[in-house]
């Protein structure tokens, strides 16, 4: 289970707003985020994985305490080791696709099972600029996965995939997510790709953030 109770006042184009999220998430779920363009949804995901700090809240993930401003208690994103696929990819210029996977992971055997799923196995030696857009937000995403997080963060994921390669990603995400007991919050301003990664796997819920 992960509970969530989170307070933040952030910036929009309406002046400053409050960001307020409260709610429980099932273990090994998909929860699907949605609301208006800057409502705060990068936000959100980026303060559950420990990069900004809110005013209040607590965030609780099987039953570990990760956030608790009352007790001034606030783990480091290297501890909270959530997966995050950030919606530029933040992939480093100087890094192969293969030494993206080593910086995150030493399993080799994990890290050839990426490779082929993200269809980058012949593109190991290759860096980021010698990709296309997709091939990045792919490598993104399998290093997101490298150490085999138990929450998986994402913002617009797939927004550079092709609808071949979308699908074809998607369904081994969720052998992949299975396999792990992943918990996936997902940010897509495309309705379709959050119902596809969510079908089949039995538990989703829908998170509406506004302000």
């Amino acid at each position: 289970m992960i509970c969530i109770d989170i307070e933040k006042k952030i910036k929009t184009y309406q002046g400053q707003q409050a960001l307020k999220v409260s709610g429980d998430f099932a273990a090994g779920s998909i929860v699907k985020i949605n609301g208006p363009s800057g409502a705060g949804k990068t936000t959100f995901l980026k303060i559950v994985a420990g990069f900004i700090q809110p005013e209040r809240g607590n965030i609780i993930v099987n039953d570990r305490v990760w956030l608790d401003t009352a007790l001034k208690i606030s783990l480091s994103p290297k501890k909270r080791m959530a997966g995050f696929v950030f919606q530029d990819y933040a992939l480093f210029p100087n890094m192969t696709v293969k030494e993206h996977l080593e910086y995150a992971t030493a399993d080799n055997e994990w890290i050839n099972h990426l490779l082929k799923i993200g269809k980058l196995e012949t593109l190991t030696t290759h860096k980021p600029q010698y990709l296309s857009g997709g091939q990045q937000q792919r490598l993104a995403i399998l290093r997101a996965l490298a150490t085999k997080p138990q929450l998986l963060l994402m913002d617009e994921p797939f927004s550079a995939l092709d609808p071949e390669n979308k699908t074809a990603l998607i369904n081994e995400l969720k052998l992949v997510f299975n396999k792990l007991g992943t918990t996936v919050f997902m940010v897509s301003h495309n309705p379709q790709e959050l119902e596809e990664l969510a079908a089949g796997l039995g538990k989703s819920s829908t998170l509406f953030i506004n302000n």
